[in-house]
């Protein structure tokens, strides 16, 4: 006899592609596609100062002014490193009511290439901090977006910036219906490797030009070039090198963990790593650990280098990052996690191709959350400042491919093709919403500048 309260588990009924397709194309009553098509900024929206210093919680003060300093150089770099500002936004803006794995921080200089542990270069998206489970349209949108907004920093005509837009939007639309219609295996499996990436490329200059530059990646990645660079010896221990004020070595109150080589720390990263990893990274012994400064939205958060060595000439230099909670928190929902480091190791894992070896996360002593990953593994960004309109038109197409494929592997394809349907109405409304939200950015920077001018806050141009 059951006991009062007690539950048979309930399987979950399989539902068909088809029948998801038009549960999909159904949203659309409630959230016409055209709906995404324009962005006007509510009359209660938050001032961008007041959001911006908010974000700057718990980051270290002396590096904050690099932050705004890299954020006022130009629109763009605005858009970099106002994630929070646009989850604001885009929490007010037409959702479908389908949800995936969120980049949560979707814009041109956040997908490049980089290597799979088998050694293939593959391109991908290549920051997760912000991610998050939420609403797929706000990834679509903010990348989109930035393409209007990196097209008008690079000086394209607007036209050719706002066909560029739509092109990511439809490279979106029909690389997800392509993936609505294959085997789940099919879609973890698929990958956009080299040849794939250079088959988007139109021009035959510019793709001898990414051979090149991928040689000299695979060249430069090597320990010869990277440990000399990065590290040098005293007496019998290597020590990397500082390089004020993007480079330096923590005081005991900066990093609790320093006077004991961060044995905690350490130990809990291990136990992070699959078992078959563990047996890998214990053939490395940790050397020296310093801070270094990356990017524009992580400026101040506690950003670090790790030596370790496996002999004398076996080098290998890990980075971890402070992983605080993701800017759509508030908005999407809390995260089921309950370090951040490791919300931020799942989220790449489900939504990247392949990751790196050793992704993995620990809490420091001082309750900090990190993630720990490889520094520069043949890791390769894109140069937005050197595209012309041909190239940022083929560079937002493979964008859209890679975060389609991001979104195919934890939401509902079939869901999400079905709403977008085969017309170019999505599209349209997408490029529509990206100019309106570049007109905002500009009008935000302009502000921002205004912010600092007027000793609002601090900012401080590094080299």
């Amino acid at each position: 006899m059951k006991k009062s309260g007690d539950h048979q588990p309930v399987e979950p009924q399989f539902v068909p592609p088809d029948e998801r397709r038009t549960r999909g194309k159904a949203l659309r009553e409630d959230v016409p596609r055209e709906a995404h098509g324009h962005w006007k900024a509510p009359k209660d929206r938050r001032d961008i100062v007041d959001l911006l210093n908010e974000s700057n919680h718990g980051r270290m003060p002396d590096l904050v002014p690099i932050r705004f300093g890299r954020m006022m150089q130009s629109p763009f770099t605005f858009y970099r490193g106002s994630a929070a500002v646009m989850a604001a936004d885009l929490a007010t803006t037409p959702a479908s009511g389908i949800r995936a794995q969120l980049c949560g921080d979707a814009h041109l200089s956040n997908f490049g290439g980089f290597a799979t542990p088998e050694r293939r270069i593959i391109f991908d998206i290549n920051d997760f901090d912000e991610t998050l489970p939420g609403p797929w349209e706000w990834d679509v949108k903010r990348l989109v977006a930035s393409v209007v907004v990196a097209g008008r920093q690079i000086g394209v005509p607007e036209s050719d910036s706002i066909r560029a837009a739509r092109a990511t939007a439809r490279s979106y639309r029909e690389r997800m219906a392509n993936y609505a219609s294959m085997r789940a295996l099919e879609v973890w499996y698929d990958a956009i490797d080299i040849e794939r990436f250079m088959k988007e490329v139109d021009s035959a200059e510019r793709r001898q030009q990414i051979r090149r530059r991928l040689e000299d990646v695979e060249e430069k990645n090597v320990p010869e070039f990277l440990f000399p660079k990065l590290a040098e010896h005293r007496g019998t221990a290597p020590r990397i090198k500082d390089d004020l004020p993007l480079i330096f070595h923590p005081t005991v109150e900066e990093a609790p963990g320093v006077e004991s080589g961060y044995k905690e720390a350490l130990a809990r990263y291990r136990d992070s790593l699959p078992e078959h990893l563990r047996t890998l990274f214990d053939r490395y012994h940790f050397c020296d650990m310093a801070f270094k400064v990356v990017g524009i939205g992580s400026v101040g958060t506690r950003c670090a280098i790790a030596l370790f060595m496996a002999s004398d000439d076996d080098p290998i230099f890990l980075q971890a990052k402070e992983a605080n909670a993701s800017v759509l928190e508030p908005y999407a929902g809390k995260s089921l996690h309950k370090n951040h480091g490791e919300r931020v190791v799942v989220g790449q894992r489900l939504m990247q191709a392949a990751s790196d070896l050793f992704l993995g996360w620990t809490r420091g002593v001082n309750g900090l959350d990190v993630y720990v990953r490889q520094l520069r593994d043949m890791k390769i960004s894109p140069i937005i400042e050197s595209f012309d309109a041909t190239d940022l038109r083929a560079y937002g197409r493979v964008c859209g491919w890679a975060l389609a494929r991001a979104h195919a592997r934890s939401g509902d394809a079939a869901s999400i093709a079905g709403y977008m349907g085969a017309s170019e109405v999505f599209d349209d409304a997408i490029a529509d919403f990206a100019v309106d939200y570049a007109d905002q950015t500009h009008k935000d920077h302009r502000a921002f500048v205004k912010a600092v001018r007027q000793g609002r806050i601090k900012a401080v141009l590094d080299a």
